[in-house]
């Protein structure tokens, strides 16, 4: 039986409901009388309800109006600052990244974490398997022969069909036969840059931008160009375009213009075009990563980069790999007037994909299940956020900082007084705590105060008890230092 006072059970009701997203910043909430007819309480219980989440701070009292949702407390945070765009630009040679990766992989696997907060995807029960498995069984029953014979050139005909039909929401305009399957997005980007570049060129990338982007750039033996991006706007338009004049071997641009890893930014309509026009001005190719766009909350569509190119000089990529299956790593590429070159390397490196999971995809992704699947994700992934936020807020010291993105599944947090992330890494992952330090995410080093915190896991209360934990230790390093 629930020891907790009635009032405090359908306060804790209605702030699950406020943290899951289902009442979102400026609903109104049921009213007094609303919640007395609903739940059969009195008014006195009703109004101590409305009472315990005001002074909590999750909804304020209107006058004449009622109750609404209000933005939650921890907004008091100082958000994260805007990159100086007039830092020098050090065009470097990303030796060590698979090392500082390799490392950073082996501490996890040497002492084998109780919460891990360091990957970038949602937890597996948030993602449709069995209906994915359904559908791969009646792909199989349709066409037995799947399995044993060569995939088709390029990808699954429907799984291409339906990709061109969803990517219109995005402002994309595409022919299925311009689409090449890949084994992820990762794979999509490796063939994007061996298209356009050769080894010793640069690369203008985001800074911090994803590990796993450097380790291609490395392997590849291409320098990259660290460009300031802001966790609000995207890549600095200004500062690429300094970088442009400045030298004259940018042989590619790779930007992730939405939900931005780790950033989580958004790049507003306006940027997207100046980009787009910026780079095809001076015959430099864009590389498009769209892994993200799907996870934003927003009602309309994100339009994609490629939603304004008019020349094919944008390579767009994307990859179910976050959105709707982990396991089956599918993604995509429209090449523009690279799709020749791209197709051959893409036969060249690992032939075309398996065909079984682009056929159950493409059942799953033109149904209306599809579309519920994605809403229950993005409402379930706004909650976990505003949960691990708060997390942050109510247990890291003063001087923290921190920009809730806009969706996604990851949060990137400033440490105070340049604490070293490194050496929280070390303390928490002792404590069976496993996050992602600043220091992987750029060869710069201008964000070793930073770490990638995932909000992909569901709330428990171990999770809480390992943010207080992780507050704890940041805390004492802070104290030490200072």
């Amino acid at each position: 039986m629930d020891a907790r006072p009635l009032y405090r059970q359908l306060a804790d009701h209605y702030l699950g409901a406020i943290r899951m997203g289902t009442l979102v910043h400026g609903e109104r909430m049921p009213s007094v009388r609303a919640m007395m007819r609903l739940h059969d309480v009195s008014l006195s219980t009703a109004l101590q309800v409305c009472r315990q989440l005001e002074s909590e701070g999750w909804i304020e009292a209107r006058p004449r109006s009622g109750y609404f949702v209000r933005q939650p407390k921890r907004l008091a945070m100082p958000p994260l600052e805007e990159p100086d765009i007039g830092q020098p630009l050090d065009p470097a040679q990303y030796v060590g990244i698979h090392a500082r990766v390799s490392e950073f992989i082996a501490q996890g696997r040497r002492h084998p974490p109780k919460i891990n907060l360091s990957g970038a995807r949602a937890a597996a029960d948030l993602y449709p398997s069995l209906q994915l498995k359904n559908a791969a069984v009646r792909a199989l029953r349709r066409d037995p022969d799947m399995l044993v014979r060569a995939a088709p050139p390029g990808g699954n005909p429907q799984f291409r069909a339906v990709l061109a039909k969803r990517a219109m929401a995005s402002g994309l305009v595409l022919n299925a036969d311009e689409l090449i399957v890949t084994h992820g997005c990762i794979e999509a980007l490796n063939l994007a840059l061996r298209a356009v570049a050769q080894p010793g060129d640069t690369i203008a990338v985001e800074s911090p931008t994803f590990y796993g982007l450097l380790q291609i750039l490395e392997s590849l033996g291409l320098r990259a160009l660290e460009i300031p991006t802001s966790a609000n706007t995207g890549i600095s338009v200004e500062a690429l375009e300094l970088a442009m004049q400045t030298y004259d071997d940018i042989k590619a641009v790779v930007v992730v213009p939405h939900l931005q890893n780790p950033l989580g930014s958004i790049m507003p309509d306006a940027h997207k075009q100046r980009l787009v026009r910026l780079c095809e001005q001076h015959g430099i190719p864009l590389i498009e990563d769209d892994t993200y766009s799907a996870l934003a909350d927003v009602e309309t569509p994100l339009n994609a980069l490629k939603a304004w190119d008019r020349s094919g000089n944008v390579i767009y990529c994307a990859s179910l790999h976050k959105i709707l299956a982990p396991g089956m790593r599918l993604g995509w590429m429209a090449a523009g007037r690279w799709h020749a070159r791209v197709a051959m390397l893409k036969y060249t490196q690992t032939r075309d994909n398996e065909e079984w999971s682009q056929a159950a995809a493409a059942e799953f992704l033109a149904s209306t299940d599809y579309d519920r699947h994605l809403r229950r994700l993005r409402a379930a992934l706004r909650g976990q956020r505003e949960r691990m936020a708060e997390g942050i807020a109510a247990n890291f010291p003063l001087g923290t900082r921190l920009t809730v993105p806009e969706g996604g599944i990851t949060l990137w947090v400033e440490l105070p007084d340049k604490l070293s992330a490194k050496d929280v890494f070390d303390a928490a992952l002792r404590e069976g705590i496993l996050f992602a330090p600043g220091s992987m995410f750029s060869n710069s080093g201008r964000f070793e105060h930073f770490m990638r915190v995932s909000c992909g896991g569901r709330h428990s209360d171990d999770l809480d008890a390992a943010m207080r934990r992780l507050g704890d230790i940041v805390g004492s390093l802070a104290r030490k230092a200072a």
